[in-house]
């Protein structure tokens, strides 16, 4: 994968594990989360990411049941870290506009020293701490990638999601257009914000309700291209659901099923009609692989490309609404299935 532009004036490396500036410069956010590969998550992606947990993802002597239960290791922590930099782009956008208020109270002061010790400090650095949430995202489809080659089956079944969040997922994640209604929700809210802050005579925050006609055109653009990209994924994956009932599967079905009765009468039927089995089904799970490989590409591509489109303050703003979003589905979710007794 190519570099591809993150919205704050730098590219982001194809490799999530690229080392990137620490945030020891921006002020009131911890740095403590904010290493490109922290103690948590450092012990799963050693070796370029192909350790995970206490599994190796790409180990073929792994079984199918051990790669999602590494997965679900890693997935574990994986959240823990969102959850991490969720508070860091808290403090981020928190900072962001208390220095964007101080230098409304600096304008309107005339003490120039004032206005020039504002304009020292009203400028925080968020390229680092968008580049590391990037590469965190990056990081979790390479692992899941790594799992599906040995279990598409089980990565589209997510067993480390709850039932909530499985009945809204798209093809083993979240369908790439919701990004876009994630951004409308958002702006319209900080739009809402914006008027009542303008009638209290505070400053503008620079944050998603404040848009211009050049973004939104281009985030419309790139709506278009995703929704068109994502119609073909799921008519790839409809077809690709009918050849269950594909000539090769209905004869095989009937096949085993009149072998199930002879060996109820005594006869024995080697391993040939197994292998038949295996052989034919690898052969469904390959294209299940491939297609839930380029959902996850649409997936990053879609985060990536729309980030592009902001500023920086607003890529903030755009990452702090998605975390927040993903992490109390989830938490909802876990809670409605021990309720449940799922």
């Amino acid at each position: 994968m190519s570099s591809v532009p993150n919205g704050t004036g730098n590219n982001v490396a194809s490799s999530p594990l690229k080392a990137t500036p620490t945030m020891s410069f921006l002020p009131n956010v911890a740095s403590s989360s904010l290493k490109t590969t922290t103690p948590i998550m450092s012990s799963q992606l050693s070796n370029g990411g192909n350790n995970v947990a206490s599994g190796a993802i790409g180990n073929g002597s792994s079984t199918s049941e051990s790669e999602l239960l590494s997965f679900q290791r890693f997935f574990e922590h994986w959240i823990v870290e969102q959850n991490k930099y969720l508070q860091d782009l808290i403090s981020a956008s928190k900072h962001h506009e208390q220095a964007a208020n101080a230098s409304t109270m600096a304008a309107e002061s005339k003490d120039r020293a004032d206005r020039d010790e504002v304009r020292i400090t009203d400028k925080p650095h968020f390229r680092p701490l968008i580049d590391q949430v990037i590469q965190h995202y990056e990081q979790y489809y390479q692992a899941k990638s790594r799992c599906a080659k040995h279990d598409a089956i089980g990565v589209l079944k997510a067993p480390w999601t709850s039932a909530l969040e499985n009945a809204f997922m798209w093809i083993g994640g979240w369908r790439p257009s919701m990004a876009f209604h994630l951004l409308y929700s958002k702006s319209g809210q900080q739009t809402e914000e914006k008027l009542a802050s303008f009638f209290q005579g505070t400053s503008s925050r620079g944050d998603l309700g404040d848009l211009s006609p050049s973004q939104l055109s281009k985030v419309d653009e790139l709506q278009r291209r995703t929704i068109r990209e994502e119609r073909e994924i799921t008519e790839k994956m409809a077809k690709h659901q009918e050849t269950v009932a594909d000539s090769a599967m209905v004869e095989l079905s009937h096949a085993v099923t009149e072998l199930i009765r002879s060996e109820g009468e005594g006869q024995s039927s080697g391993g040939i009609e197994k292998e038949r089995v295996e052989s034919v089904l690898a052969l469904k799970e390959e294209g299940l692989e491939k297609i839930l490989l380029r959902a996850d590409d649409l997936r990053l591509r879609t985060l990536k490309e729309i980030l592009a489109v902001f500023t920086p303050i607003q890529a903030v703003h755009f990452l702090t609404a998605a975390a927040e979003l993903h992490l109390r589905l989830h938490d909802w979710g876990m809670k409605k299935d021990v309720t449940a007794g799922h």
